[in-house]
């Protein structure tokens, strides 16, 4: 075999091998359309849609810390199911008001659209999914301040869908796992509350590295105050998170949330 022969099927090689990645992705912006639809037919029909948030996450962390975040948990999970998708990050949700501001609005940056909105897009996009025979539509809410809005379009939607296997799943269990859970995991090792936070603190932080490194400022973090009252948007003392202590976090979100899946499906069949 000629040099020139050798490097054509070399090329040809580096190429299926690429397409073929690009078509196993969980992703749906990914995939072409005939891609995703041999994928339901298969019978991946759940999707998951991942609900971010952009917001002010202290002088330490980048705006889009949610959308990151919940776009790697999202597809982790997905792998793990086996038979399911996922949906483009929701970035724009409820964040307060604009004007006068209120919440994280306070900060440059977060961007705020009304209950309203946010719940007409989110049934735009289940209903367009579920047309397209994508029957466990999943809301995976990274943020814990519209989780009401999530529940009030998985029960429209329901209502909707009654004589149909088909459901919404509001599934407070990710959140619970991605808060309550690793807090009191943090806790068990010796962390305090006021550490941990509620905000941008140890907890949110430690998650953050563990999934979307890049966006946690290592120099910003090692100015941080303990007792920082310089209204910088931090609710905790992120100082001491690392990726390690995250990755147990991101662990145990994944398994709860596919656990939770599993069991919101079956109950739906009929």
């Amino acid at each position: 075999m000629t040099n020139s022969l050798r490097a054509a099927w070399l090329g040809a090689l580096w190429l299926l091998g690429a397409v073929a990645a690009q078509a196993a992705s969980v992703q749906i912006e990914e995939l072409t359309w005939t891609e995703l639809q041999a994928r339901i037919a298969a019978g991946s029909t759940t999707v998951l849609v991942p609900i971010g948030g952009t917001e002010q996450n202290g002088p330490h962390m980048a705006l889009g810390k949610h959308n990151a975040r919940v776009r790697v948990l999202a597809a982790r999970i997905a792998d793990k199911l086996g038979n399911a998708v996922v949906a483009p990050v929701l970035a724009y949700v409820p964040e307060g008001a604009i004007d006068p501001a209120t919440q994280h609005m306070r900060w440059p940056g977060t961007i705020s659209i009304p209950e309203t909105a946010f719940e007409s897009t989110l049934e735009g996009a289940a209903r367009s999914l579920h047309r397209h025979g994508l029957c466990q539509v999943v809301l995976l809410g990274d943020h814990g301040g519209y989780r009401a809005s999530l529940d009030r379009v998985a029960a429209k939607l329901n209502r909707l869908w009654a004589a149909t296997p088909c459901r919404m799943h509001a599934l407070p269990e990710y959140y619970r796992a991605a808060s309550t859970d690793y807090a009191a995991a943090l806790k068990a090792q010796g962390y305090s509350a006021a550490e941990i936070g509620t905000h941008a603190g140890l907890a949110d932080t430690a998650l953050t590295l563990a999934t979307a490194p890049a966006l946690v400022r290592s120099e910003a973090l090692a100015r941080k105050r303990a007792d920082a009252r310089d209204n910088d948007g931090v609710a905790g003392d992120p100082r001491r998170a690392t990726a390690e202590l995250g990755r147990p976090g991101i662990e145990h979100i994944v398994d709860t949330t596919v656990s939770a899946i599993r069991l919101a499906v079956r109950k739906a069949a009929p």
